[in-house]
């Protein structure tokens, strides 16, 4: 049995969307540039992607033991955006926030592919 402790109890969410034509791009962008570094801090980092006809929807939700942890790793505030240096090039407006939300209840693998 897992301790709670160990168990994520905040989640960070992060939305941004790019055009159609430069959705793989960004992709790969967000990865190395953005992800990559979140995983070394995060308890888990989950990247969801939705293509639409002319418009890609990128959402990352990073998991977090607490908002204090998630505060060292943002800064002094934890709802403030970071945007990547390339975000202005890439994304068709930039995020002007993240939400932040307790984990209530988890049930089942909600894990992905473990890139």
């Amino acid at each position: 049995m897992t301790s709670d402790a160990k168990r994520p109890r905040i989640a960070r969410i992060w939305r941004g969307r790019t055009t159609r034509a430069r959705a793989d791009e960004y992709e790969a962008y967000n990865y190395e540039v953005g992800i990559r570094p979140l995983i070394e801090k995060a308890m888990g980092v989950q990247c969801l992607r939705e293509d639409r006809a002319d418009e890609t929807e990128f959402v990352t939700i990073s998991y977090w033991e607490s908002v204090e942890a998630m505060a060292r790793f943002t800064g002094s505030d934890p709802t403030a955006i970071h945007h990547l240096d390339r975000d202005p090039e890439f994304l068709i407006e930039l995020p002007d926030r993240v939400q932040i939300l307790q984990i209530r209840h988890a049930h089942g693998d909600i894990g992905g592919d473990g890139r």
